[in-house]
């Protein structure tokens, strides 16, 4: 509180003596902040901390004479005025005082995450905030204030998990309680940074690309030009949307413009809906629910308001400022030949990917995409560069560093010349949909990528508070599987092993280039710009690439669905809908000869059976065993649609293949082992039984009804039960519709035990 209240005195003074402001030619900004806004760990801070960059993009949009940007940043300070170096000591607070700003950007608490520092006195940060804010004010009671929620610290820092991490959270949601009891502006320096670990050298400062992105994002926020109207890369012509529900949807646009929505079709208005886009930028517009059909037509434009609307933001002495904003030509996007019907997501690795040419019922599925044109709908987005056993040169590792590593192609109706280079099961499985549903446009969505792991998927919030050790070296650590490991070092060799000349003339290498295999970049890359893209569900054939490690597959499975579902949910600022039964409908190892094959499918099945709304088709019965990329994928498409047909459209039909409900130990020495799904039941082999001491034995089998019973006459007293346990297996227990059962094992208690039926 001393401390406190020498500031206020100090203020109280200084404001006596300079109560009348002069005049400025130039509009004075003060950057204000720590070691991130002083440049720390720049080579020339002169030239690339964001404060410099920031004076170069105000001079080139407005001239050299309107603004003044100056540079108040010290390393290691805090906000806390009880920390170990408060800002409020230091002299370049009292020069940002003296230089009376009319707009202070102030870019504080990183350091407060020190465990010297919140632990103490996390209870004072509000109001030692908001007396940082009010002495700027007080010097300049017309000064702009804009407080910037912190830029990322990330998981390599020494302190992430003992505290960091936690603590920076607990920051973040304080600093947002100031701009609102302040009455200031936000920026989020945090989301535009998160996905670019690769510009954190040393987890916490960012390079010269982090300071300029900095900038901009700074820069959008004072002048409230955020390159005009935009929408999500995939709200394109030939798109289908949700039937039968209200819609959002969002994009982005200069601060304080008015977006008209307008949908309709054949030149008639169905309706048409207004809103008016935050400080950030960003806005929502809900249209009506629609039944399935189209084609519709929907466009939003954007027209500048009136200045009055930016006078918060922009004070009258500034009206330059208002020009390009309410000036500005009205904005159109539209979108042609919009359909209202069901959007699936399609994504995985490359038995996902493998397309309809490579597989070997292609023309019975291009006379299929003849039959289906005008219902089906297909988007593709392949990746840019493969990850085959190449070395990447540097236009591919400068576009995946930006996360630009997938190639959007657009809406394309169902033809042959579009099918042919579609995924095979993602293409199957939307025409049985289509067949099914035979008055509702479908659209699929593919992004699969070969080789992909489960963690790239998964997006970096969720593995920081859930999985951070995956996070901490994935190349060189055990989490990853070597291949990929080592197919992922194969590509970027150039980046980590090629030294380059740098600007200065040293020779520079990235160590944290970044590839599709890391944990968070495919969300990054692959999820994160389809937008809060209302799908019906996701289809999903991933884990060749996970199957060295079941026990990290379950974690990483679990932490997919979480990630997906939190992210497709419906929501916007204070209205968030959570999508808890979004439907994974996902696709088990196929037959390969690989040795942790048998129990990683294994454990597919139990994921299947125990987290909500996941369906798993099984394919051990279609595998190649000398390719991992067997081309029978038409039934796996179909086996896919039987689980949507069945469980998210509530369709009376079998989708499941024989399915165990128990095992016991009978009489005569047999395993009993009963199954639903099993109506005609068939099994000539795949079974094993084992004793007490744990070796299996080819069992004799019997079908009764839905029982299947076991012996063996090298097992006395059956315990234990495997079904195609192989890596490669001719297992072949079905069901009348033909559906195979999972690998599995279980043990076997006695009958008197556990009495059944």
């Amino acid at each position: 509180m001393k401390v406190r209240r020498r500031i206020v005195l100090f203020i109280f003074s200084y404001f006596i003596s300079s109560f009348v402001l002069a005049a400025q030619d130039k509009i004075k900004v003060a950057c204000v902040g720590n070691s991130v806004t002083y440049g720390y760990g720049l080579q020339n801070r002169d030239r690339d901390a964001y404060p410099v960059r920031l004076q170069e993009m105000l001079d080139a949009a407005y001239g050299e004479d309107r603004f003044e940007v100056a540079n108040f940043g010290h390393s290691g300070a805090t906000l806390l005025f009880k920390g170990h170096r408060p800002y409020v000591q230091l002299p370049e607070f009292h020069q940002a005082l003296d230089f009376k700003a009319d707009w202070v950007i102030i870019h504080l608490g990183l350091n407060d995450t020190d465990p010297r520092n919140w632990p103490d006195w996390k209870e004072e940060f509000i109001p030692d905030y908001r007396a940082l804010i009010d002495s700027f004010r007080t010097v300049n009671p017309e000064a702009r204030i804009l407080v910037c929620k912190m830029t990322p610290i990330f998981d390599r820092h020494p302190r992430f998990q003992s505290g960091t991490r936690d603590w920076h959270a607990q920051i973040q949601r304080a600093i947002e309680q100031v701009a609102r009891g302040a009455g200031v502006q936000l920026i989020d320096l945090y989301t535009p940074l998160h996905c670019r670990p690769d510009l954190f050298p040393d987890a916490l400062h960012p390079n010269p690309e982090g300071a300029q992105i900095l900038a901009k994002t700074v820069y959008g926020a004072l002048t409230g030009n955020y390159g005009g109207l935009q929408l999500p890369a995939v709200y394109t012509n030939g798109m289908v949307l949700p039937r039968d529900e209200p819609l959002w949807f969002e994009g982005r646009a200069n601060a304080r413009q008015h977006i008209e929505a307008i949908l309709s079709r054949d030149g008639n208005v169905i309706d048409e809906r207004g809103c008016i886009s935050y400080a950030d930028g960003s806005w929502h517009v809900q249209i009506p629910e629609m039944p399935a059909g189209g084609p519709y037509t929907l466009s939003f434009t954007v027209t500048p308001l009136n200045s009055e609307h930016y006078h918060f933001y922009y004070p009258e002495k500034y009206p330059f400022l208002m020009e390009n904003l309410t000036q500005a030509e009205p904005q159109t996007l539209t979108i042609d030949s919009l359909y209202f019907g069901d959007l699936w997501l399609a994504s995985g690795q490359s038995n996902m990917e493998l397309r309809v040419d490579q597989c070997n019922t292609m023309e019975q599925d291009l006379a299929d995409a003849v039959r289906l044109a005008g219902r089906l709908h297909l988007y593709k987005m392949p990746a840019r560069a493969r990850t085959d056993a190449v070395e990447w040169d540097d236009s591919v590792l400068a576009y995946t560093n930006r996360l630009e590593h997938m190639d959007f192609q657009g809406w394309k109706a169902a033809s042959p010349e579009a099918v042919r280079k579609f995924s095979a099961v993602a293409f199957n499985f939307a025409r049985v949909l289509c067949d099914s549903l035979p008055d509702v446009p479908i659209g699929i969505i593919c992004n699969a990528v070969g080789g992909s792991t489960t963690e790239s998927w998964i997006d970096r919030s969720t593995l920081e508070w859930e999985f951070p050790n995956i996070l901490r070296d994935w190349r060189n650590g055990d989490f990853g599987q070597p291949w990929a490991r080592g197919r992922m070092s194969q590509n970027i060799a150039h980046a980590i092993t090629v030294p380059s000349d740098s600007p200065e003339g040293t020779k520079t290498k990235n160590p944290l280039q970044r590839h599709p295999y890391e944990p968070a970049y495919l969300f990054e890359a692959a999820i994160a710009p389809l937008g809060h893209l209302p799908i019906k569900g996701v289809i999903w054939y991933q884990g060749e690439s996970n199957a060295h490690n079941v026990e990290a597959h379950e974690r990483l499975f679990t932490l997919l669905e979480q990630s997906w579902r939190k992210h497709f949910a419906r929501r916007w600022r204070s209205e968030f809908h959570q999508k808890p039964e979004l439907p994974f409908y996902t696709v088990q190892l196929s037959s390969l000869p690989r040795p942790s094959w048998p129990a990683f499918r294994d454990s597919q099945r139990r994921l299947a059976q125990t987290l909500p709304y996941t369906g798993m088709v099984v394919t051990s019965d279609l595998g190649d065993p000398s390719d991992v990329h067997y081309r029978t994928k038409r039934p796996v498409g179909e086996r896919l649609a039987l689980q949507a047909l069945r469980h998210t459209y509530h369709h009376s039909l079998e989708s499941e293949g024989p399915t165990l409900r128990y095992a016991v130990r009978g009489q005569n020495h047999l395993a009993v082992l009963a199954f639903d799904h099993a109506e005609g039941l068939t099994c000539t082999r795949g079974f094993e039984i084992a004793g007490s001491d744990g070796l299996f034995h080819p069992a004799d089998i019997q079908i009764e009804g839905d029982k299947i019973l076991l012996s063996s006459p090298s097992v006395e007293w059956p315990a234990a039960v495997r079904y195609a346990w192989s890596g490669y297996t001719d297992a072949d227990l079905r069901n009348m519709q033909g559906l195979p059962a999972s690998t599995f094992y279980t043990s076997v208690p006695n009958e008197m035990d556990n009495p059944r039926e």
